[in-house]
């Protein structure tokens, strides 16, 4: 019976792992659909898709998944449209959270978020009422299958603003401009595993607070992210 029991919940957790990856996907393969909507869906020809496709690698997104956004974005079927907002609000203990959304539907979407915040223990600012600690990089972590000094020196060459490293990780920021550039030089020296790779809002200042309170506001950074049209959540917590 207990071999059973084990059976069942090795599933349940290999199903849990599917849907989270699904629903990362759906998110990402929206991002794709308005980056290439409008356009000949070649990412040559487009910046924004490129970024976009970065990150979709990152994410170890199927190949198929990628080329069927950008084939429904534009085909004749590529007639939805989606409009990118921003929410600013505080989490417990007011730690900065900022929410991008893409939706079809703006007034769903804002009662989605409010009731969430306030749900858990936030609540939602005005415009602009935390965006100011956020600035946008480009950031590349990856293992250290290649010397530091090797991979520190291809970055900053290639235009990283700054290098870091951690017990297992290097991790490198860019400006959004340069961030393609640095990816390009450090798959040239051979990197090739990255564990993110994208173009995001990074907090300028982090803060730290309890530990109750860091469940409390990881708590309320997973039922945002559950939400289908939030596409990323920032905050300012330390890691």
């Amino acid at each position: 019976m207990s071999g059973h029991s084990k059976w069942a919940t090795i599933h349940r957790k290999k199903d849990l792992l599917d849907q989270a990856r699904g629903k990362v996907f759906q998110k990402i393969a929206k991002e794709i659909y308005v980056a290439a909507r409008g356009t000949d869906g070649n990412p040559d020809n487009n910046a924004s898709l490129r970024m976009v496709l970065e990150k979709a690698r990152a994410a170890n997104m199927p190949k198929d998944n990628i080329q069927k956004a950008i084939d429904k974005a534009t085909g004749a079927g590529g007639q939805e449209v989606f409009e990118s907002i921003r929410y600013e609000g505080y989490g417990p203990n007011g730690v900065a959270i900022m929410v991008d959304c893409l939706t079809d539907n703006r007034n769903r979407t804002a009662s989605a978020v409010r009731s969430t915040f306030t749900k858990r223990g936030g609540n939602l600012g005005t415009d602009g009422s935390v965006s100011y600690l956020f600035s946008r990089k480009g950031v590349i972590v990856t293992d250290k299958a290649i010397p530091e000094d090797d991979v520190m020196m291809t970055a900053i060459d290639s235009g990283a603003e700054d290098f870091q490293t951690d017990d297992e990780n290097y991790i490198i920021y860019t400006a959004p401009e340069d961030f393609l550039n640095v990816k390009e030089a450090l798959e040239g020296i051979g990197v090739t595993n990255f564990l993110k790779s994208e173009v995001t809002f990074v907090a300028s200042n982090k803060m730290t607070v309890s530990e109750d309170d860091e469940e409390k506001v990881y708590g309320l950074i997973e039922a945002l992210e559950d939400i289908d049209d939030v596409q990323d959540v920032y905050t300012n917590l330390e890691d």
